[in-house]
């Protein structure tokens, strides 16, 4: 079986700074995604942020495999906070964005986001499209 792909070869926990300005998106996420990837791979690591500056902080300090952004968050939604890091982040993680609608995908690329996935969240392509990109950059780093 190769590994390249299995979640449970990961030597590490994956660190995911996950973005909404609602707290209640943020747990839907996480309960969406679930504690660990697959059986007996290690408990993810969520860092928690409401704020844009602390998205940028975290993904600046390094460390981070993967950054879950709202795309709906008010203020500075996750596409354009998407595009930011993108463009300012050496070496910036993958970045999936919550859109609002199928529709609002097209957009999502603008903000050079690696994936997407749409309201209302499904668990198992939520959890499949971050199981992917964080495989996608075990198989690149």
């Amino acid at each position: 079986m190769s590994t390249a792909h299995d979640p449970a070869a990961t030597t590490h926990a994956p660190r995911i700074v996950l973005y909404s300005d609602d707290v209640d998106v943020r747990a839907q996420v996480r309960l969406a995604i679930g504690p660990r990837l697959s059986h007996g791979a290690p408990e993810i690591e969520w860092i928690e942020a409401a704020t844009p500056a602390a998205v940028v902080g975290a993904a600046e300090a390094g460390g981070v495999d993967l950054l879950v952004l709202d795309g709906e968050a008010d203020k500075l939604g996750g596409m354009g906070l998407g595009r930011q890091l993108k463009e300012e982040v050496y070496a910036c993680p993958p970045v999936l964005v919550l859109t609002g609608r199928p529709q609002d995908a097209w957009l999502a690329s603008w903000s050079n986001a690696d994936g997407t996935v749409s309201r209302p969240l499904d668990p198992q392509e939520l959890h499949a499209a971050v199981a992917d990109l964080l495989a996608t950059r075990a198989v690149a780093g």
